[in-house]
């Protein structure tokens, strides 16, 4: 491979590395190969109905947003300058052209599923807008074409190329379910732009993007078109990455993931979504040259992730300062960040470990984060949003139907009809079945083509069928073709003959079971939580007598499972006793605010378990509970009851507790214990310790 080595001065250092300039020689070393989003057609009772509603309700809402914000009259008033015309000014924030190209991805998933002409006569009409604010050089940004002109590409943290890379997703969608080239054109005329600007110029800039996003748009972009030329220029992001560019003046500030370059990074720090959108990125470019030291590192990252870092729904992201990761084991609950957007990038870094090592584990964490993490961030209706997706609430955090930095809700948008392309892949001669959902793929193999079905009531029921009808190629000599699914961590292989249907049966167990957190995470020791199948459990005040944090499951819980259609969009709740034998009721994750407002939670006390859990094997971050770990109750840590005044609503007894220390002695922002003066409390308030 050809390496071009490129020399930067910053401030008193020097520092040299090499980016790709060839990679024609490289094979794709992917273990599998996912089957591409238009060849697979959902008919899903739990999906269908939310791509359904993402179609009729969500897109619109967000076109809607998009039009009432200004967001589309950007482009009308950048294009209007260009022309030399009197023009408005730009409204919002500086990146607010990306929540116009994520909502044209989402729509071309949608149009791939379901093709409405309507609908994609008004994304052809964004289009025009777009392609008519294009600057000659094939420059496009709304933001510096009406507000700062003369300095383009010179604050990397404005999120030029942040705003380019989704719009490269959303041309690559759009091309792919529609055949239409209009914003194809404008982008890689655009990316021509940047290629200049970075990488071919004698004065080529040196900078990274301050929000990690076109690294992985533009590997997507070269699948598309074969020009190597964007994926050299991918692999050139991620390579110059690591020096401290983007904050020189605050060299240890890890915001940016540019303290130190990837190869060398042994734990995932900084701005949760900036994070996985780069890690996705870079697993791309390993994918095709296969380096060994990358591949490590990103293991390395992965298993950081997801044993220290990542909540038990998927989400990622502990701290709302710099919506960032915490140190290792840091996940309180009701201060979770958890970004929706956060939970959507590790998604998509986890389907890209899956297709580049072929192991299951990845495809699991796929599941969990999308029934969970990212399902949470959009509500039932279709048009109300999380951006933050605590653990645990008081009954003040609600659903919104937009924000004005409005990332999360355009992202679930682009997200949810997004799903066919996360089914199934294949690897040579086999077929890989990842998530369980009904519907119907075509599937292209080495010697002939299937029709692969898949029927289950997923994630309420765990039976599935499915059915393969082959036809084997025109002189293919071949007798047997092999499918693997996904049960668990592993992959189960089988084998049918071509020309021949075949039906496949089996069973996901979906019991019910408490899970604990591995014993540094602080905020649920002697806590446990509620899963079933893939989903997460949580407790809401409007199901329960109980106060929600004053539940303590009993010793034997005794959990039955009911099926309610009339609730919640029809889910499966749990039923399960209290410590004092009253009745609780458990409610997906995914489903809660709802109805009443009220206070939630997902990990809640647990009868005979320590406060600090015996050590979790294999360093697992989270096990599902044990006779061992139920510990007799002489052995069982006191616990804090009081019964006071208070003016501040967050206050609890538990906070005394709960492991989580203040900044200082006014950090507001976690659950306290006050004790006021004698004339706030009453003669017969109590403080009980047991």
């Amino acid at each position: 491979m050809k390496r071009n080595f490129t020399t930067v001065v910053l401030g008193m250092f020097v520092v040299t590395f090499f980016v790709s300039i060839s990679v024609a020689d490289e094979t794709l070393k992917l273990k599998f190969q996912a089957v591409p989003f238009t060849d697979v057609h959902f008919d899903d009772a739990f999906w269908s109905p939310r791509l359904k509603t993402n179609r009729e309700i969500s897109i619109p809402h967000n076109y809607k947003w998009c039009e009432d914000t200004g967001r589309f009259s950007n482009f009308d008033n950048a294009a209007k300058f260009l022309k030399g015309e009197t023009h408005g000014d730009f409204k919002g924030i500086y990146f607010n052209d990306s929540d116009v190209y994520k909502v044209l991805e989402g729509t071309a998933y949608s149009l791939a599923d379901h093709p409405d002409p309507e609908l994609e006569k008004i994304a052809d009409d964004v289009i025009a807008k777009i392609a008519a604010a294009q600057q000659p050089n094939g420059y496009l940004n709304s933001y510096y074409t009406l507000k700062e002109q003369d300095n383009k590409w010179t604050n990397f943290d404005k999120c030029e190329l942040y705003c380019a890379g989704h719009l490269i997703e959303a041309a690559v969608a759009y091309k792919r379910a529609t055949g239409k080239d209009t914003l194809l054109n404008v982008t890689e005329k655009f990316v021509d732009h940047i290629i200049d600007v970075f990488m071919t110029n004698k004065t080529a800039k040196f900078g990274v993007p301050g929000h990690e996003e076109i690294e992985l748009a533009l590997v997507k972009l070269y699948q598309l078109t074969g020009k190597e030329k964007y994926l050299n220029l991918s692999k050139h992001f991620i390579d110059a990455r690591g020096y401290k560019t983007l904050r020189p003046n605050k060299p240890n500030d890890l915001y940016y993931q540019d303290n130190k370059p990837v190869r060398e990074l042994d734990e995932i720090d900084g701005h949760a979504v900036r994070a996985v959108y780069y890690f996705s990125g870079a697993t791309d470019i390993a994918a095709y040259t296969g380096e060994k030291k990358l591949l490590d590192a990103l293991g390395q990252l992965w298993d950081n992730t997801v044993n220290k870092k990542m909540y038990i729904t998927g989400g990622i992201g502990a701290r709302h300062e710099g919506e960032a990761f915490g140190n290792a084991y840091e996940l309180p609950n009701r201060t979770a960040y958890c970004e929706t957007c956060a939970a959507i990038g590790l998604v998509l870094w986890a389907q890209r470990m899956n297709l580049l090592h072929g192991d299951a584990k990845y495809a699991d964490v796929v599941e969990r984060a999308i029934y969970n993490g990212v399902l949470s961030g959009i509500g039932i209706d279709g048009k109300s949003f999380f951006y933050v997706n605590p653990l645990e609430s008081t009954g003040n955090h609600h659903r919104q139907p937009f924000f004005d930095c409005a990332c999360c809700p355009t992202n679930v948008v682009r997200f949810v009809p997004s799903l066919p392309g996360y089914v199934y892949a294949t690897e040579g001669d086999t077929i890989i079945i990842n998530q369980f959902v009904t519907g119907k793929a075509t599937i292209q193999l080495p010697d002939g083509e299937v029709t692969i079905s898949q029927e289950t009531n997923y994630p309420w029921d765990g039976n599935y069928e499915i059915l393969l009808t082959p036809k084997r190629k025109a002189g293919s000599i071949a007798e047997k073709y092999k499918y693997r699914v996904r049960r668990g961590t592993s992959y189960d292989m089988n084998e049918a003959s071509w020309n021949v249907p075949h039906r496949y049966k089996n069973t996901v167990k979906l019991d019910t079971k408490r899970i604990v957190a591995h014993p540094q995470v602080v905020a649920d020791n002697g806590r446990v939580a509620i899963q079933r199948g893939p989903l997460v459990y949580c407790f809401e005040q409007v199901d329960n007598e109980v106060p929600v944090e004053r539940i303590r499951l009993a010793r034997e819980p005794q959990f039955t499972e009911e099926f309610r259609k009339d609730l919640l969009g029809g889910v499966v709740v749990i039923k399960c006793k209290n410590a004092d034998g009253k009745e609780l009721t458990a409610v997906p994750y995914y489903a809660w605010d709802h109805r009443k407002p009220g206070a939630m939670a997902v990990w809640v006390r647990q009868d005979r378990l320590s406060k600090k859990n015996p050590p979790v094997t294999n360093g697992k971050l989270y096990a599902e509970l044990k006779d061992k770990m139920l510990l007799s109750a002489d052995d069982v840590k006191p616990e804090i009851t009081a019964s006071f005044y208070s003016k501040n609503a967050d206050d609890t007894p538990e906070a005394a507790i709960d492991g989580i220390e203040p900044k200082n002695s006014i950090d507001l922002g976690i659950p306290r214990q006050t004790f006021w003066n004698g004339s706030f409390i009453s003669p017969t308030d109590t403080f009980v310790h047991r």
